[in-house]
């Protein structure tokens, strides 16, 4: 992209001579997994309580989320793929940051790098739950998530937000196919539904470029934590996006979303937990 500024620090030169590819081929076998676990941060947040928000459906469509938030169940559909958007960072437009050493981690709200800015926002940790089609867990499968900040910007694309590459990471599933991030709520920006986008893997080696991603997809979340969440300060722009556009009108969401729409947990104090199976 014409308008990305190239920022330094040892943690950004090392992928630029290396790469986070090339290291996995380079420490294959056991080192490459002593790698994965020196890159991925522990568990962070505190997990959400207080008042719930369930995943009903916005105006103007009877589809619903009840799919989501429960185990993926033996048998269940696959999720939909979806468009990555124009603002990927997986090398299909412009940067890649998958190819970086940094970018395995559970809390994504500070860049890594030369820059350390954190985005602001109402907490927000996304649990997802990785399963085939015949409902078998995936451990071991790999999942890049990314989403805009409080301001509809995204990291390494928007304009004051060239030099951040927070709000994307990349996790491991556990051996029960579960992943999680600690992130902060996404705004709502023009002509879209609040979401979060992800990418699932076979493997932590394989999540280093788009092409060999096995499904793109989106999360979307809840009409009524966004209305929670835009009342809070620092999203009033949002208010107004989000009453202009509604999950039926969605470009990505209007053709069904009740295997992409969150179960939704928490509160704006203590933040929200937004789970969702995922099938592929």
């Amino acid at each position: 992209m014409s308008d990305h500024d190239d920022f330094g620090g040892i943690s950004r030169d090392l992928p630029r001579l290396l790469g986070r590819r090339r290291l996995l081929g380079l420490l294959a076998g056991g080192a490459a997994a002593t790698l994965a676990a020196a890159c991925t941060s522990g568990p962070a947040g505190s997990s959400s309580t207080g008042s719930s928000s369930t995943g009903s459906s916005s105006t103007g469509s009877s589809s619903t989320g009840s799919s989501s938030g429960a185990s993926a169940a033996s048998g269940a559909g696959a999720i939909p793929a979806e468009t990555g958007g124009p603002y990927p960072a997986d090398g299909s437009n412009g940067p890649n940051v998958l190819d970086d050493v940094g970018i395995v981690r559970s809390d994504i709200r500070s860049s890594f790098g030369s820059s350390t800015t954190t985005a602001q926002g109402v907490p927000l940790r996304i649990e997802l739950t990785l399963a085939d089609t015949a409902g078998a867990a995936l451990p071991g499968a790999a999942v890049y998530v990314w989403h805009c900040d409080r301001e509809g910007r995204y990291s390494l694309y928007s304009r004051g937000a060239t030099g951040e590459n927070y709000l994307r990471g990349v996790q491991a599933a556990d051996p029960a196919g579960k992943v999680s991030f600690t992130s902060i709520f996404p705004a709502c920006y023009q002509g879209r539904w609040p979401h979060v986008h992800f990418e699932v893997y076979r493997s932590l080696a394989d999540a280093t470029s788009s092409g060999n991603a096995v499904r793109t997809t989106q999360l979307a979340l809840p009409k009524e934590t966004c209305e929670a969440v835009y009342a809070t300060d620092g999203y009033a722009a949002s208010v107004r996006t989000l009453a202009q556009v509604s999950l039926a009108s969605d470009m990505v969401f209007r053709d069904g979303w009740d295997r992409q729409l969150a179960t939704v947990t928490g509160d704006v104090t203590s933040g929200f937990t937004a789970s969702l199976p995922v099938v592929v």
